[in-house]
């Protein structure tokens, strides 16, 4: 093991206008040196070369050798700090944990980096590669913004601050033209890592406090009574779009995800005692089982696709993309003047066929797959005909139950 050693001195010809000259402290291990700047001053006449102090009794000798001490006794800590990860430490990597400048995995770049080589290791297990991908994206622009805006590769996580977020936030909106959305995704991506970096004790204070989220409005993604009915009697003339239609329908009755369906087998058919098919899988985003039972329709489906699929599958699907090309066309020959897409049966399963009706949320949650309620809370919203339909059942409950009191002014107007 090398032996670490710390010695201060004046640099000398940078007298300041009070006669003082600034301190430079140097770290040495080895064969491994690097100087920094102790932003202490001290009188040269004061100043011992042999020791690195400054002498005698006087307030500013006392107060120089006291934050040099100090400053001693933390260099010495973040060496044992050190060697307590691992064995060969250079004289760079005391200062930068000295100075709370992160070294290795601590700076903002190399972090997310890392976070994102971890995520990468997650997918297929509980993560989606789409999401590791958005997460690759996120941290591009977050390279060319510090390259942009402070001409630096990578910074501390000690230079974080709110300026720092709000000016990112101003990057992404004015330079690079991009919608609500995708700031808000961009900038939840890079909060998410500062808050693991918080955790991790490389930050103390969330840069992020004061930052709002600018939410664009939502708006309900799922398809209404009326063009779902269109998209299942309208006559298609292809086979390829037949097939997509079928398949989009099959999630507008399961929820089931584009990816997870296109997994599913035979096997995770399962007929209960009651006589009840289920589909029990797990999502492949997340790795969290759902449990599905199938209506009337889905059954269908699954009959009509019966051994005609490869590998046991369920259903001989087309890529995502060409699904969702054609769906632009089926929804041009229903006349549907909107942009439908194959995720959208999912939301339509959460607003139009379960939640609309009577289905309760926690029931949704557990049938769609979803960790948590607040992302079931994103696809399912209640159609305004429930709304209506609820207040009139309230209005029958309570009717004759509440009434004003008698007004004597209404009474007059009744006389005459």
């Amino acid at each position: 093991m090398e032996e670490l050693k710390v010695t201060f001195y004046l640099k000398r010809y940078e007298e300041r206008a009070d006669g003082t000259m600034p301190v430079l402290g140097r770290i040495r291990i080895g064969k491994s040196m690097v100087q920094f700047s102790a932003k202490v001053y001290a009188i040269p006449s004061t100043w011992d070369v042999k020791s690195g102090r400054a002498v005698g009794k006087s307030k500013a000798s006392v107060a120089v050798n006291k934050e040099l001490d100090r400053m001693s006794v933390d260099i010495r800590s973040a060496y044992k700090s050190l060697l307590a990860k691992k064995e060969n430490i250079t004289a760079e990597e005391v200062k930068n944990t000295f100075q709370g400048i992160a070294s290795e995995q601590e700076t903002l770049v190399t972090y997310c980096e890392k976070c994102n080589e971890d995520f990468l290791r997650k997918v297929g297990i509980n993560r989606a590669i789409g999401t590791y991908k958005r997460y690759r994206v996120a941290l591009k622009h977050l390279k060319n913004f510090l390259r942009e805006k402070y001409s630096v590769r990578d910074i501390p996580f000690q230079a974080l601050n709110p300026s720092f977020v709000s000016s990112y936030d101003l990057y992404l909106r004015a330079d690079l033209n991009m919608c609500k959305s995708t700031v808000v995704n961009i900038m939840g991506r890079l909060h998410k890592i500062v808050k693991s970096a918080i955790d991790r004790g490389y930050l103390k204070q969330d840069p992020f406090i004061g930052y709002t989220y600018d939410y664009a409005p939502i708006i309900p993604k799922f398809l209404s009574e009326d063009e779902l009915e269109l998209m299942m009697n309208t006559h298609l003339p292809q086979p390829n779009l037949n097939l997509v239609r079928d398949v989009f329908l099959f999630s507008v009755f399961t929820g089931i995800a584009f990816g997870d369906l296109r997994s599913l087998t035979e096997k995770n058919l399962v007929q209960a005692e009651d006589s009840t098919w289920w589909i029990h899988s797990a999502r492949k985003k997340t790795g969290t089982p759902f449990h599905v039972p199938l209506l009337e329709l889905p059954l269908e489906l699954i009959n009509k696709y019966k051994g005609i699929a490869p590998e046991g599958k369920l259903f001989p699907m087309l890529s995502c993309s060409k699904t969702n090309i054609n769906l632009k066309k089926i929804a041009a020959i229903c006349g549907i003047n909107r942009r439908v897409t194959f995720h959208q049966a999912r939301h339509t399963y959460a607003s139009l066929i379960t939640l609309s009706q009577g289905v309760p949320l926690d029931t949704v949650r557990e049938l769609m797959g979803h960790r948590d309620w607040r992302a079931t809370r994103i696809y399912a919203h209640l159609t305004h005909e429930k709304v209506s339909e609820d207040m009139g059942k309230l209005q029958k409950r309570i009717e004759g139950k509440f009434a004003l009191p008698d007004n004597p002014v209404n009474k007059n107007r009744q006389k005459q």
